[in-house]
């Protein structure tokens, strides 16, 4: 009888040692609860992450879009989500100040000015931008946005990168972060309560306002300011972390957006693991996820004529998205997109360092990109 004992307890022992391994390393949720998460708006950990291995069937029946009916409606249900009835928002609200001094950035080649846009949105939450003019410009605006990091002077290397070719910059950091207010908001049937972290977004939501649009209406609003004032000749995205998420929402619901490039950005929720892991508010919120999941999102940001999104991941990336993972739904897109016949899907992985960072590896990318 010990015998017996000791053998199923060596069993048990082996079978959960397996499956840690399997769950830590590859990072693999169970297909039950990325279906409840997706389709439900549920998040049930009933089965406790068990591991399994998706099949492309079950990867390509995720992607529910047949033509441009169907993407289009997708996006008009984002948007409606994020604004209600008012619809996309093209009124010109922001402030601008021009020809600003910020000590940070003195030393910047190729720069002619600074110019800083204030948009202030519901509960007076803000979001401060810089625009950064160069002196020889190539009359290309691209949007720099930073991740959860905090203030896009973290991005100063990519900045000058895109200086340096002269590109005109417009740089952000994500709501409540860097520059951007953390106001004290007076909840309903709450109290009062100091914002500073995404995840309270979640006391703001209600049947007819969704806090994901703090993420993306200050590029709505600057863009329509650029679009009043400028005449560039494109629109072009890059985002690293949070960041990188911020630039693959942005990009699926404006199509002004011809090329977006998310650094280390996103993976589609059967990828992620640890319940206590999963991602932030704005990561796995049911809303906006059950009208497109991560894979359609992906798709309605590459879609269009002469429109590219790219992804690219840091092999060894100490945070997050590492490894390959990515491989079990490229060619998925891509497939979907010669269905479509609009539209590029990449994927690049950055092996040349073990930092959560956008690398010069990954700057030369994207340039590369740009200028083909």
């Amino acid at each position: 009888m010990q015998k017996k004992t000791a053998t199923l307890l060596i069993i048990l022992l082996i079978f959960t040692f397996s499956t840690g391994l399997l769950i830590g390393h590859y990072k693999i949720l169970s297909l039950k609860l990325l279906k409840s998460t997706i389709y439900d708006g549920k998040f049930s950990y009933e089965d406790n992450f068990l591991p399994f291995q998706i099949s492309d069937n079950e990867i390509k029946s995720l992607v529910r879009m047949d033509d441009e009916v169907d993407i289009i409606q997708k996006r008009n249900s984002i948007i409606e989500l994020l604004w209600s009835e008012k619809g996309f928002p093209h009124l010109l609200s922001s402030t601008v100040n021009n020809n600003i001094t910020d000590s940070r950035y003195n030393d910047l080649e190729n720069i002619r000015k600074i110019d800083e846009i204030i948009i202030t949105m519901d509960n007076d939450i803000n979001s401060i931008s810089y625009f950064f003019h160069p002196k020889n410009s190539n009359n290309k605006l691209l949007i720099y946005h930073e991740g959860h990091a905090g203030d896009f002077f973290n991005g100063k290397n990519t900045i000058q990168f895109f200086l340096n070719r002269g590109y005109s910059v417009l740089a952000f950091s994500m709501p409540l972060m860097g520059m951007n207010n953390q106001p004290v908001i007076d909840l309903t049937n709450f109290e009062k309560v100091k914002f500073s972290s995404h995840n309270q977004f979640v006391l703001l939501d209600s049947d007819d306002f969704s806090a994901i649009k703090y993420f993306v209406e200050p590029i709505a609003l600057s863009l329509n300011y650029v679009d009043e004032n400028y005449d560039f000749d494109s629109y072009y995205m890059v985002g690293i972390s949070g960041g990188g998420w911020t630039t693959t929402l942005y990009a699926a619901i404006d199509q002004r957006i011809s090329q977006s490039y998310s650094v280390a950005g996103s993976y589609p929720l059967y990828l992620r693991y640890e319940q206590k892991d999963i991602g932030d508010y704005e990561q796995l919120n049911p809303k906006l996820y059950g009208i497109a999941n991560y894979l359609e999102l992906y798709v309605m940001a590459s879609y269009g004529d002469q429109r590219k999104y790219v992804q690219i991941f840091n092999k060894y990336d100490p945070c997050c998205f590492s490894g390959e993972l990515y491989k079990t739904y490229e060619n998925t897109i891509k497939q979907k997109l010669e269905l479509l016949q609009k539209g590029t899907f990449q994927v690049y992985l950055d092996d040349t360092h073990k930092e959560h960072k956008i690398s010069n590896y990954a700057l030369d990318i994207i340039a590369s990109n740009l200028e083909n």
